[in-house]
């Protein structure tokens, strides 16, 4: 069982960082493929980015390209989302999820550990 604490979300200016941060219980964390979700009000949960459990391998969002970054340290059992030029379109609850299968997929059905999400809010 793998238990996932998001923090890092706020309110920030259009054009502005944040970063996310997923804290993560157990010792098979660094087994696991990672990924960060995001839902805004009346829309479905959707997938923002994603990473292997290596590291080597990230996948990401056409939303996100270029602007945000997913990483994470096992040894500190930690995923992130670092978020760039942000904008207004990006206000959503951010979730971070685990899969224990090695295949990174985009689709949240197919993740079995979820966070409570974090807010994002950002202003025009």
């Amino acid at each position: 069982q793998v238990q996932l604490v998001e923090s890092g979300g706020g309110l920030v200016q259009a054009g502005g960082s944040l970063r996310l941060s997923c804290a993560a219980s157990g010792r098979t964390f660094s087994t696991y493929v990672m990924a960060w979700f995001r839902q805004a009000p009346g829309k479905e949960r959707e997938f923002v980015a994603g990473i292997s459990a290596g590291g080597g391998t990230t996948r990401y969002a056409d939303s996100g390209k270029g602007r945000f970054t997913i990483s994470r340290d096992n040894a500190k059992n930690t995923v992130y989302l670092q978020m760039n030029s942000v904008k207004p379109e990006d206000t959503a609850v951010y979730y971070c999820a685990g899969r224990r299968l090695s295949v990174l997929t985009t689709t949240p059905l197919t993740y079995e550990y979820w966070g409570q999400g974090t807010q994002v809010t950002a202003s025009s």
